[in-house]
């Protein structure tokens, strides 16, 4: 291993708020499966750039045929600024990124995000300093479900994809996503409740891995 590659929110970050995802389908009332909701959401919401946070919300409420009033809109922009505010660095995230960048280990982000904000965050607890490569869907037009995405942050870190490891939270966007990639992955289960071979409860723990 010579790289590896985080997902951000639900790896080395913790949201400020519980699940915004789930509180926005909430929000909207979305009569679509929530899992199906997330894949449209992500892809509206996450794979552009906008101008506020006002229009990329009236463009989701506009793709799911919703007339969303100002007080919904500005409930949600309320909802996502406060996951960025609030947001916390898990206890050992700094350890163990210093750790793996002492050990040589070229370290990247790849996340599904709708604006700069993660990088906000990386400055504010200082971060960004372990960090070779950065890429976020909505600068790069595309999920991590594509296998493009991962594969162009190993390319950025100067290392072929046998020589990284996707580490992330989420099954069906993070590992998924590696696999649909060509690149091995490890699940990040704080709580140690889903069933997965290859998985992590700590951070530290990548430490031990070869």
């Amino acid at each position: 291993m010579k790289g590896i590659i985080f997902d951000f929110w639900g790896t080395l970050v913790e949201n400020g708020t519980y699940s915004p995802m789930k509180q926005t389908y909430k929000m909207l009332r979305i009569r679509l499966p929530f899992s199906q909701f997330v894949v449209k959401f992500e892809k509206i919401f996450m794979t552009k750039t906008f101008q506020s946070k006002a229009e990329s919300f009236k463009e989701v409420c506009k793709e799911f045929n919703l007339n969303c009033p100002d007080f919904v809109i500005d409930k949600l922009i309320g909802l996502w600024n406060k996951n960025m505010l609030l947001a916390q660095p898990y206890d050992e995230t700094e350890e163990a990124l210093k750790k793996l960048k002492e050990k040589g280990i070229k370290l990247a982000i790849a996340t599904n995000n709708p604006d700069q904000t993660i990088e906000l965050v990386l400055e504010k607890f200082n971060l960004k300093q372990y960090f070779d490569v950065i890429l976020i869907s909505c600068k790069e037009g595309k999920l991590k479900i594509d296998k493009e995405f991962y594969q162009k942050a190993a390319k950025k870190l100067g290392l072929k994809k046998e020589e990284v490891i996707i580490v992330g939270d989420s099954i069906p966007s993070d590992i998924k996503g590696a696999e649909n990639a060509g690149i091995k992955s490890i699940l990040v289960d704080r709580r140690n409740t889903r069933d997965f071979e290859n998985k992590i409860t700590d951070l530290k723990q990548l430490l031990e891995v070869e």
